[in-house]
């Protein structure tokens, strides 16, 4: 069977888990000499013992392949640190409402449906969609499995009509690698103000973010006008980089309970430290 005829009740039966570690991926096929071909991957949940299929596309650009800060979610999900992460702050009495920004491949929000049993919004740019709903069907036993559900939305960040549609009812926002282009730090932080900022319920956005230019720093100058933003979590460098991945949570000042030092994960850090990061 060629990669152009498995659909995703084929890929879910081809999972073998007692050959993939923990935290790693493995080619379902390899399509790397066949330009514009899907590129099939398996990401072994070890809590959970079983895979998630992802479909990569990546001659269609960078909405479709896993970015680094994606993957470092994903283990923070598997290893139940996101729950730490949240309980921490905030006590629900209620099955966890999650909305993913610029889901891309959808990996993080099928994860987080999946191993916290939440109920998640994929969402990204109108053209990416078809790969998401093909990822999150290809992923439905999983998902259902940990009692989980998983809905996709278009949602392009700014665009008021499309982010009424998705609404604010949710108890945390997840991106990944979000900061990137700078044309597009505004639309993000009007997006983010309109879930985090106003409002009695409170909420966090946890962003997964690897370093690459100076110009990152502007998008934390202005993000910091509206949100609390603090480290709660760094992973080691790979892959020969410098830096590794840092996780960020934001908050509404308005709803913001922080201290001068945050408690995270990996220790305190002040905000001076904060500074340094960005």
């Amino acid at each position: 069977m060629s990669t152009s005829e498995i659909q995703p009740q084929d890929i879910i039966t081809t999972t073998n888990n007692e050959q993939i570690q923990p935290f790693t991926s493995q080619h379902i096929t390899n399509s790397s000499s066949d330009v514009g071909n899907p590129d099939f991957r398996r990401h072994y949940v070890k809590s959970l013992k079983n895979d998630v299929i992802i479909r990569q596309l990546p001659s269609e650009g960078l909405s479709f392949q896993l970015w680094p800060a994606a993957t470092t979610l994903f283990s923070l999900l598997d290893s139940h640190k996101i729950d730490s992460i949240i309980s921490h702050h905030y006590k629900f009495n209620h099955r966890l409402r999650i909305l993913e920004l610029g889901s891309g491949t959808g990996l993080v929000g099928i994860a987080a449906a999946a191993i916290l049993g939440a109920d998640v919004t994929v969402t990204d740019l109108a053209h990416v969609i078809p790969n998401l709903k093909f990822n999150v069907s290809a992923n439905a036993q999983i998902v259902g499995g940990g009692g989980g559900t998983v809905v996709t939305a278009e949602l392009s960040w700014g665009n008021v009509e499309q982010m009424e549609v998705v609404g604010k009812e949710y108890d945390v926002i997840m991106g990944s690698d979000v900061v990137y282009h700078d044309h597009l730090y505004e639309p993000l932080i009007n997006t983010l103000k309109y879930l985090l900022v106003g409002g009695e319920r409170k909420r966090m956005f946890l962003m997964a973010h690897l370093k690459r230019w100076k110009k990152e720093a502007v998008f934390f100058k202005k993000a910091k006008k509206f949100f609390e933003v603090d480290v709660v979590y760094r992973d080691s460098p790979s892959d020969g980089k410098r830096v590794g991945v840092i996780v960020y949570r934001f908050v509404g000042k308005q709803c913001s309970t922080t201290t001068s030092s945050s408690t995270t994960l990996g220790g305190n850090f002040s905000k001076l430290k904060l500074e340094n990061d960005v």
